[in-house]
């Protein structure tokens, strides 16, 4: 008997898909049919890998065919399986009042994150914003150093009932380092884990108020304390710190990565290029670029993110960080500008990727005042 491949597909209509509420001819399950006389060929394709659901399909179109069109017919069913890919995508838990997360991060250490780090919230400060900065770096902390609030301690307060840290404040910015914690010899030696743990109570268990930014100054490279702090949060986006050597780009190019992972996807708001020049007290219009030129700012370009800027080497950048006063709060000087350019082409770049999109996924800074990346009191 020769059979109709019609009535074939006829009889496949009658098979409803596990999961889709439709038959499977409707679904696309049914790829394609062949028939050889009394000899039917059937091509399906579905979306779940599991043995039973293959094995039903099976028995379900040969029943079909023998039942609806020829009982005698010789019925061979092809399952291939297409699994809709699922990208897993880390996703955090929004901090209540907390308009934007900025990690500061750098592919290695020594190139001046934490200094950059402080120096970004003391300019945003100065520029009206309200801000804070959580220090990542578990076992290095310094930020209570750059602040001059190493004999500090974060006081316990009520809120709506729960009992929360009230970070330590200076220079206009909220403070919580795990540096409040430990004595100032003491080694933080904890496995992943606990430091995590740690991470999330400073985190979640703090009363940060009401913050437009709250910067994340974290540890060198790309690791395990990196991935918890992008599992926890929702990270409006990162800023990658580099100096122009070679060295030092090969890890910052790896730093970027992170971020652009799938599974991560965290914009990269823009690139800073540390220790750009050397630049004498005596000689303020020399520049000596001991360390490469412009290496962070072509890695930039290279990679297509942003480049916010360039700060250089001079001795009063390091000498404000060991007092604990940091360089931005300095007026008139060429670090002050560098860091307001790097700090307004942050928050440029912030606004634009905030409108990039939908509400529901980021809040939208809307106190601004045009470009000058000063909000309005």
């Amino acid at each position: 008997m020769d059979l109709n491949r019609k009535d074939i597909m006829k009889a496949l209509e009658t098979i409803s898909v596990a999961g889709e509420g439709k038959n499977m001819v409707e679904s696309g399950a049914v790829q394609n049919v062949m028939t050889f006389g009394d000899e039917v060929v059937v091509d399906l394709v579905l979306s779940t890998p599991a043995l039973h659901i293959k094995k039903r399909a099976e028995v379900d179109v040969m029943k079909a065919i023998h039942e609806k069109v020829y009982q005698k017919a010789k019925v061979k069913v092809n399952i291939k399986v297409e699994a809709p890919e699922k990208k897993p995508e880390i996703k955090g838990k929004p901090i209540p009042g907390i308009k934007n997360i900025i990690a500061v991060a750098s592919g290695k250490g020594g190139v001046g994150k934490s200094t950059v780090a402080a120096n970004l919230a003391v300019t945003l400060a100065k520029m009206g914003f309200n801000v804070g900065i959580l220090d990542a770096d578990i076992y290095g902390p310094s930020t209570p150093i750059m602040f001059d609030v190493e004999a500090e301690r974060p006081l316990s307060v009520n809120v709506d009932g729960k009992s929360k840290m009230k970070p330590v404040e200076n220079y206009g910015v909220k403070i919580l380092s795990i540096g409040f914690f430990t004595k100032p010899n003491q080694a933080v030696v904890w496995r992943g884990p606990m430091a995590a743990k740690a991470l999330n109570q400073m985190i979640f268990d703090a009363a940060w108020g009401e913050l437009d930014f709250l910067l994340i100054d974290l540890p060198p490279g790309t690791g395990d304390i990196h991935l918890s702090i992008m599992q926890s949060l929702p990270i409006t986006g990162s800023v990658i710190v580099s100096t122009p050597q070679n060295v030092a780009l090969a890890d910052a190019r790896k730093g970027v990565a992170m971020f652009q992972q799938e599974s991560i996807n965290v914009p990269v708001l823009g690139i800073i290029e540390n220790m750009a020049y050397f630049t004498p007290d005596e000689l303020p219009e020399n520049k000596y670029y001991i360390f490469g030129k412009h290496g962070a700012k072509n890695l930039a370009e290279d990679l297509q993110v942003p480049f916010l800027g360039e700060i250089p080497l001079v001795q009063s950048l390091r000498e404000s960080g060991d007092i604990g006063r940091p360089a931005a709060l300095q007026t008139a000087t060429p670090i002050e500008s560098a860091f307001e350019e790097i700090t307004r082409n942050m928050v440029e770049q912030t606004v634009a990727r905030n409108e990039s999109l939908p509400p529901t996924e980021a809040i939208k800074i809307t106190t601004m005042a045009g470009c000058s990346a000063v909000k309005k009191k």
